[in-house]
């Protein structure tokens, strides 16, 4: 990255450009230019012919500016920073602060431009973006300027594994405030990559990378759960939290219909649930069974978790109209 910080000390992820890819913008711009060039100045011997030597050498002087000074400069104010060999090259000419150039920033850099450039056959130029930590030439730097890459591969978005659906909420007690960043980034990575890695490797660096979990949270991985579940029930409960306090008490759309993220949250077309604290599940044992809230006092569990319906509202309290499913 360029390591440009704004005034309002807002880092930008900018790419300087390369030196290959500036020499590349810089010779298509050096053809179209000379290539006007030459043309104009066949133009005006044919037209000036009648003209003494003096006045020719001044018309051509005057091309030399307008043209090969003036006409990048022009074009770099006029396009903030693209000119046609930048953009073909996918660069452009910004400021230190990451904002786009103006006049004075492209005639500094076109004037600079011609003894680095013209009068030295590019060699200054090359020599000072090799010394330079980001690649700035010496037009850039009196002129305050920075050449970037606007057209930056994008890598394609990994998407992370659910967990299965009996591992929903099974962590919610977990303290996950001691996990490192840097381990949650290696857990992202493994899940997101578990299926191109070898079956052996991959069951080794789960548990692994299981182990340094459970040793951080302080809370064993429960027997007969897979690591790979393990680590994928563990993420999911880290992006609930994070939904959680991003989006107030309510979790955030789409989170899976994970247990503790809002009171009575399940997922469309399932009935409202909650799941038994970790607390209370037994070592070892999955809890499969959904376990439905009171409806009030003479609520009672029975059969496959079933609950009593309550028809009559309680004193003091209005009817709800809830029945929960048989």
């Amino acid at each position: 990255m360029s390591g440009l910080v704004t005034g309002e000390a807002v880092a930008l992820e900018l790419r300087p450009a390369r030196l290959p890819s500036r020499a590349l913008a810089v010779l298509l711009d050096l053809v179209v230019a000379v290539t006007v060039y030459i043309a104009v100045t066949v133009a005006l011997m044919f037209s000036a012919a009648s003209l003494d030597e003096a006045a020719q050498t001044a018309l051509s002087i005057a091309a030399f500016v307008l043209l090969l000074v003036g006409g990048p400069v022009m074009v770099e104010t006029l396009t903030h920073g693209r000119s046609l060999g930048k953009m073909a090259c996918g660069l452009r000419v910004v400021r230190d602060d990451g904002g786009p150039i103006r006049f004075r920033h492209a005639l500094v850099r076109g004037l600079i431009g011609v003894i680095e450039i013209l009068m030295t056959f590019g060699v200054v130029a090359c020599i000072a973006s090799l010394v330079s930590a980001r690649g700035r030439r010496l037009g850039d730097v009196f002129a305050g300027t920075l050449v970037v890459r606007e057209r930056v591969p994008v890598a394609p978005v990994a998407f992370v594994p659910a967990p299965p659906p009996w591992l929903a909420g099974r962590f919610s007690g977990l303290d996950l405030s001691a996990v490192p960043d840097d381990l949650w980034l290696a857990v992202r990575r493994y899940l997101t990559r578990v299926r191109e890695l070898d079956p052996q490797v991959g069951r080794a660096m789960a548990e692994r990378l299981a182990a340094d979990v459970a040793a951080r949270t302080g809370a064993p991985a429960p027997e007969g759960v897979p690591p790979e579940a393990y680590l994928a029930a563990v993420v999911q409960e880290r992006q609930v939290r994070e939904a959680r306090r991003a989006f107030g008490s309510g979790a955030a759309p789409g989170d899976g219909g994970a247990v503790g993220a809002a009171p009575g949250y399940a997922a469309p077309g399932s009935a409202p649930v909650h799941s038994a604290p970790v607390s209370q599940v037994p070592s070892g044992e999955v809890p499969v069974r959904p376990v439905v809230p009171d409806a009030g006092r003479g609520a009672v569990a029975g059969g496959a978790g079933a609950a009593v319906p309550q028809d009559r509202p309680q004193a003091g309290r209005p009817a709800s109209g809830f029945v929960p499913p048989a």
